[in-house]
C-alpha cells in the first residue's frame, strides 16, 4: 500500500483492542451490526476465517477507504465448536466439558480494504491444556469472571491463568487476536508500524 491506510478494528473486544494497541497501531473500534455467526458445516478453521470474513465485510461496506480487521475466535473439543455462551448454566457445561481435556483455540482474522481491493484471510490454532476442574473451583471462576463474552467461557489472560495448565502455541491467538501472525500480514500490505490517524 502506497501509504498507511486508516484502520478500524470490527471487534467489540476490549482484549482484542488491547493487543492491536500494544503492537502500536492506531486504529478506531466499530463493533459490526448483526452478523451472525456460523459455528456448523465446514472445518473449524474454515468457519472461524468465514466469520472473521463477515466482521470486515459487513463494516468494509461503509467504510471503503479503511483498512478494516475482523477476527472470529472459537474453541474445538474433539470437533465439537464453542463460542460465547449463551448464559452462565452453559458456561457451566462448557468448563465442565473443557476441564482436565486438551483443546484447541482458533482465530480467523480477515484484513479487508475496499477500495484497494485487497484482502487477507488466515486462523491460526492454538492447543491449551485445561486444568482437571470440580464443580466448585467451576463455580467460584464464573463468579469471579464474565464468561459470557469470551469463547469456551474463559479467558487466558486474567483469572483464567489459573484454570489453564499450559498452551502450545500463540498465547495471543487464546485472547483472541495472533499477534503475530497478524503483524507479518500487516507488513505485506506496508503497515508494520504505527498507524497514521
Amino acid at each position: 500500500m502506497a501509504h498507511k491506510p486508516q484502520i478500524i478494528l470490527a471487534s467489540a473486544s476490549p482484549r482484542r483492542e488491547q493487543l492491536l494497541r500494544e503492537m502500536g497501531l492506531r486504529f478506531t473500534v466499530l463493533q459490526p451490526a448483526n452478523v451472525e455467526e456460523v459455528h456448523a458445516g465446514a472445518a473449524p478453521e474454515v468457519l472461524a476465517m468465514q466469520n472473521a470474513q463477515r466482521k470486515a465485510h459487513a463494516v468494509a461496506g461503509l467504510h471503503p477507504d479503511k483498512l478494516v480487521i475482523g477476527a472470529d475466535t472459537i474453541v474445538v473439543l474433539d470437533g465439537t465448536i464453542f463460542g460465547k455462551p449463551r448464559d452462565r448454566d452453559e458456561a457451566r457445561r462448557i468448563l465442565r466439558q473443557l476441564a482436565g481435556r486438551q483443546h484447541q483455540v482458533i482465530t480467523g482474522v480477515c484484513l479487508l480494504h475496499h477500495r484497494l481491493d485487497t484482502e487477507l484471510t488466515f486462523a491460526d490454532s492454538t492447543r491449551v491444556w485445561m486444568r482437571p476442574l470440580m464443580e466448585p473451583q467451576i463455580l467460584e471462576y464464573l463468579g469471579k469472571v464474565n464468561p459470557l463474552d469470551k469463547a469456551g467461557a474463559y479467558a487466558i489472560q486474567e483469572r483464567g491463568a489459573g484454570i489453564v495448565e499450559r498452551i502450545q502455541g500463540s498465547y495471543s491467538n487464546v485472547m483472541g487476536l495472533p499477534v503475530e501472525r497478524l503483524r507479518a500480514t500487516l507488513e505485506k500490505l506496508g503497515v508494520g508500524g504505527p498507524s497514521g490517524d
